[in-house]
């Protein structure tokens, strides 16, 4: 089969598209005929540069969110069969631990991921285990299954489970531009919320609009707490849905709270070093929730309301998995909104 193979950690020249066997397959996996995988900054740019603090053993194959269509099960495998539309849940759990125990797979002290630890979907094919599968609606294309997988699931994680956030209440979108920022905007609009969306672009503030945020702000002209407290008439918003965590903004999102406000995170994009006025923090009695994927339930009601048309990916662009180097160029840049997704 076709796959990209990268052999050491680097610049987008270390992706490299050779022939290799098709992946063998346990007792309990199904083999993946690839349609689709997305590029995550994250889960492909950072570990194809330099590991993402994970180790990564060569030859390896990038791609967490694989969505294609079975192809073989192993002798194991119950509920799936041949010709099954599927897209891949990227968290490998132990199984047996308290938190895998109690569907917190995402949780897992020994969680490995797919794309990251195991060979993913930068392939014509890919075997992952099958109780990593999830069904993908009538209503959705494979390029839009795959988009969906890893930002929609822990955006709606974060911010109706973690978060507890309500109907009426005021929701700050940072990085509202990038596929999390794209999500969270929309699952708090469903929640029923007010969403203040901000990015640093105003073509990204403009796209931000037409996916329903209230109002925008481009930290890049102006100071962001300042212009949100006056959105909110001096009160700050409830919740602060974060992945920057830069040492510039995080300051300024920490401001942006309203007393007995909740910060949740899900990302580092900008650095991850960041510091904290405890003082201010806890006599405003504010939290900070984080998390990393989500659980396979709450996957489930993701793409349940995605086929109701109720949850929208944007994708941005598409590239063929031969041009796989452009996609991960064009990711790096930055200069897109929403998702990159490869087709096979």
């Amino acid at each position: 089969m076709k796959a990209v193979i990268i052999r050491e950690l680097g610049g987008p020249e270390v992706l490299r598209v050779d022939d290799v066997p098709t992946p063998e397959l346990g007792s309990d996996d199904a083999l993946i005929r690839v349609r689709a995988v997305s590029v995550n900054r994250t889960l492909d740019i950072d570990v194809r540069t330099w590991g993402a603090t994970w180790p990564i053993a060569f030859p390896h194959i990038l791609g967490a969110d694989p969505a294609g269509d079975v192809a073989q099960t192993g002798s194991a495998v119950q509920g799936f069969r041949a010709g099954d539309r599927v897209v891949t849940n990227l968290v490998l759990g132990c199984g047996t631990c308290e938190l895998c125990i109690q569907d917190l797979e995402n949780a897992c002290p020994g969680r490995r991921l797919i794309g990251v630890h195991r060979n993913g979907g930068y392939a014509e094919y890919a075997a992952v285990p099958a109780r990593n599968l999830v069904r993908i609606p009538d209503t959705l294309s494979y390029e839009q299954a795959s988009a969906i997988m890893v930002i929609f699931p822990v955006a709606w994680h974060l911010l109706v489970d973690r978060a507890g956030l309500r109907a009426g209440e005021t929701v700050l979108v940072m990085a509202a531009g990038g596929a999390l920022g794209v999500a969270g905007l929309q699952i708090a609009r469903l929640a029923g919320a007010r969403v203040i969306a901000a990015a640093g672009a105003d073509w990204k503030l403009d796209r931000a609009r037409e996916l329903g945020a209230d109002e925008v702000v481009n930290y890049r002209d102006a100071r962001l707490s300042a212009e949100v407290r006056r959105l909110t008439g001096g009160r700050g918003v409830d919740v602060v849905f974060e992945n920057v965590a830069s040492e510039q903004l995080w300051p300024e999102s920490i401001a942006s709270m309203a007393n007995h406000g909740r910060l949740v995170t899900c990302g580092a994009h900008g650095g991850g070093l960041v510091q904290i006025d405890m003082n201010d923090f806890y006599r405003r009695h504010l939290s900070i929730i984080s998390a990393a994927g989500a659980p396979k339930h709450q996957t489930q009601t993701v793409y349940r309301l995605a086929g109701e048309g109720k949850l929208k990916p944007y994708i941005y662009r598409t590239f063929p998995l031969e041009q796989v180097r452009e996609a991960h160029e064009l990711v790096s840049s930055r200069d897109v909104f929403g998702r990159v997704v490869l087709t096979v």
